[in-house]
């Protein structure tokens, strides 16, 4: 059901289409409230714990309430120069300085009318591969955790973006809604026991505890992430590469009819490493081109 009272109340103190495009982030880009709501109500779909299934459900339905808070701002925003287009009220330079406010906003207002589009700020369309979920709770839990930290940082830089007190004031309540998610969602989480690793198989023994120094130089640092007792840090460079034991080759079995039409395909493209052909690089070769191989006759 639609209560006709935003959660939030949206005061802006006047038009700003440049920022309403910036709050486009948060309306129709990959860590706005409509891919919240989406995340979470797909998740409570298929959840079989009722305790989370209605979590998810709460938070999906709060997170299309603040999509209409955003989606408010946007509108307010932009209402300004929505009768202006409509209605060609400025001439046409005044418009169009009207329009680009400094930023890229003319694309919104000429597509969209100045209305709140399902765009990005970048004016990029709003797509379902935004939604991460790969139904395990362990997993989806955590991805809506780093979901609502993105989330909140975006909120941060917008409210960074302007001086109108209204704005930054339902800014900031649809921030801190961000971390009352990202509680319940870390409580939920830890509900599980055990959560860790997600799934059902465990970590192979001979591999869950070892930290393969990969980058060694100057700036190799050492840390809780690759030292201590839990960790044993490998950096000698043989014991980086066919660490099961084997010759670190692939194979593959085959019948005797794939070994002989394989055979022949490399028959066939073999290259002769003696070899030494004018290519078409030569043939155009000009200032800046480097070393190339030049024909017999000019040699000669």
């Amino acid at each position: 059901m639609h209560n006709k009272k935003l959660m939030y109340t949206v005061r802006v103190s006047e038009p700003n289409p440049g920022l309403a495009t910036l709050m486009l982030e948060q309306f129709g880009g990959p860590q706005g409230e409509l891919a919240a709501a989406m995340r979470y109500f797909t998740q409570a779909l298929a959840d079989e714990d009722p305790g989370r299934k209605d979590m998810l459900l709460d938070i999906a339905t709060e997170e299309l309430s603040h999509l209409e808070v955003i989606g408010s701002i946007v509108s307010m925003l932009n209402r300004g120069i929505k009768g202006q287009l409509a209605e060609a009220a400025m001439e046409e330079a005044d418009l169009y300085a009207s329009l680009n406010a400094g930023g890229e906003s003319h694309t919104t207002s000429i597509f969209y009318g100045g209305a709140p589009a399902l765009v990005n700020s970048a004016g990029v369309p709003w797509t379902a591969a935004y939604i991460d979920s790969i139904g395990d709770p362990a997993c989806d839990l955590r991805s809506n955790i780093a979901a609502e930290s993105r989330a909140k940082i975006v909120y941060e830089r917008l409210i960074n973006c302007t001086d109108d007190p209204g704005v930054k004031d339902a800014l900031a309540f649809l921030m801190t809604r961000e971390v009352a998610h990202q509680k319940s969602f870390e409580k939920a989480l830890y509900a599980m026991e055990p959560n860790f690793p997600a799934g059902k198989l465990g970590g192979l023994p001979d591999f869950a505890d070892k930290y393969y120094d990969m980058s060694q130089g100057e700036g190799d640092a050492r840390g809780p992430w690759n030292q201590g007792e839990q960790w044993e840090f490998v950096d000698d460079r043989d014991a980086q590469s066919a660490v099961d034991g084997g010759d670190g080759s692939a194979s593959v079995a085959l019948s005797a009819a794939q070994t002989d039409s394989v055979t022949a395909f490399a028959l066939r493209t073999t290259s002769d490493p003696d070899s030494n052909p004018v290519t078409g690089a030569d043939l155009g070769a000009g200032p800046g081109a480097g070393s190339t191989t030049r024909f017999e006759d000019d040699e000669d």
